[in-house]
């Protein structure tokens, strides 16, 4: 289905094009050579796709290691400085370096706290027969790297008919440049264009289409009208994780009791 036009009042960031609703037929077949996980759980009730804010882990780690390590050398070259001449610094070259310093140290949190804090998985379950969506999602504040409310996970519901997805593409300040495509699911006030919250659901278009395609199969017809995968679904709680530091320290999947049995059941 090709939108001219972005269809909600306030577009994601790089709107590329729109996918069919909720209820609107799939124009993707999901094609199971080109995905790379399987649903982590699908019966008659509900179905679990896997799902990851970090599309690579453990290079943030180390990334952040390495600012760490860059922070100390402003510190260094004062204090050589004033052993040196004898004298502190001058009040620039103190500023400077309290910039410096604070700076690298603010990424270098940031980028630690994104790869060891993010969970393993961050499901996401359709249940058909509650029409509800249970996501199970992580929250960061890249402005407030050192604060304990703003980073966590709170998983949380919405209705199946409520969400849009997106297509995005934007150019990234990458190594050596390039585009990040992401799919996003927006939440609608019902009845309206009018987004109420959004949330990314995969990485990379044409990857996200066919999961979106796969949650539409599910919520119109149900678990047989999904291809069949011809392997089995990680288990991302244990899975053997012993040369990925960030993946060791990932907190596992753990749904609070009262939504894990409400998205696992019929009314």
């Amino acid at each position: 289905m090709a939108y001219t036009a972005p269809l909600l009042n306030k577009p994601a960031e790089g709107w590329k094009h729109d996918l069919p609703g909720p209820n609107q037929p799939p124009t993707r077949t999901p094609n199971t050579r080109l995905l790379p996980n399987p649903p982590n759980y699908v019966d008659d009730i509900y179905l679990e796709l896997p799902r990851s804010t970090l599309a690579i882990r453990s290079v943030g780690i180390w990334a952040a290691v390495i600012f760490f390590l860059t922070s100390t050398v402003a510190p260094v070259l004062l204090i050589d400085f004033t052993v040196t001449e004898g004298h502190l610094p001058p009040f620039v070259l103190n500023f400077f370096g309290l910039v410096l310093l604070s700076t690298f140290l603010w990424i270098g949190v940031y980028l630690w706290r994104m790869d060891t804090e993010a969970p393993r998985d961050e499901p996401i379950r359709f249940n058909r027969l509650r029409r509800k969506v249970y996501v199970y999602r992580f929250f960061h504040d890249g402005a407030k790297p050192f604060s304990r409310t703003a980073w966590g996970v709170r998983p949380v519901a919405y209705d199946w008919d409520d969400l849009h997805a997106e297509a995005c593409s934007l150019y990234g300040p990458m190594g050596t440049g390039g585009f990040i495509e992401t799919v996003t699911l927006a939440v609608l006030k019902p009845g309206t264009h009018e987004v109420i919250d959004r949330f990314l659901f995969t990485h990379e278009i044409h990857r996200g289409e066919m999961y979106w395609a796969m949650a539409q199969l599910f919520m119109q017809q149900g678990p047989h009208a999904l291809p069949t995968f011809p392997y089995v679904p990680r288990d991302w709680n244990n899975e053997d994780v012993s040369f990925n530091l960030a993946r060791r320290l990932a907190p596992k999947v753990v749904w609070p009791a009262e939504m894990d049995l409400e998205s696992r059941t019929a009314p």
